[in-house]
């Protein structure tokens, strides 16, 4: 597995060493000694998987007190996946990491806690797989407003199909400071 650090402080993309063959492929979705090895020692604890259809978005969201940590990837189909690096301090605060993820190059995504994280779906529809290294915590989750100006991300769709809660978030320069995580050099 080859895992590469991105400019965003504790973000890295893993791409797994796919073996082909007529019967279909096999690969190492996660080996804990890879992770250690690029300086990643993360306990995960907790395993999520959702299916999505076509024009779904999922997102912005992040916990503050048991902030998570997510190992993500498309098992099926294929999502734009979007990181939104919202600590308090960070040299890359207020900036988007995104990248489209999906069954062909099995690339995989850690997002360290203290990102807003979302995503959509770009095939009829899309499987997601995230390890996460808290639990979740629904009296701790927030959100940014996944059409922020400021942040301006460029969603590959126009019309998305959110949550009413989703809708209902605020943009991060209205989020109330207290509700932001604190940048931790990694």
């Amino acid at each position: 597995m080859k895992i590469t650090a991105t400019d965003f402080p504790g973000l890295f993309i893993m791409a797994p060493v796919v073996y082909n063959d007529d019967r279909g492929y096999f690969f190492e979705s996660y080996r804990a000694e890879h992770f250690i090895n690029a300086g990643l020692n993360l306990e995960f604890k907790q395993d999520n998987q959702s299916k999505s259809a076509k024009g779904v978005l999922r997102g912005l969201h992040y916990q503050l007190k048991h902030g998570q940590g997510k190992l993500v990837r498309c098992v099926l189909g294929e999502i734009y996946d979007v990181a939104l690096d919202i600590r308090k301090g960070s040299p890359t605060f207020g900036k988007v990491f995104a990248l489209t993820l999906n069954d062909n190059d099995h690339q995989a995504v850690y997002v360290p806690p203290g990102f807003a994280h979302g995503f959509c779906v770009l095939s009829n529809e899309a499987i997601f797989e995230y390890k996460c290294t808290e639990k979740y915590y629904p009296e701790d989750e927030y959100g940014i407003l996944w059409n922020d100006k400021t942040a301006n991300i460029q969603w590959p769709i126009k019309e998305p199909f959110l949550s009413n809660r989703d809708m209902s978030f605020p943009a991060l320069a209205e989020q109330d400071e207290s509700l932001l995580p604190i940048f931790e050099d990694v």
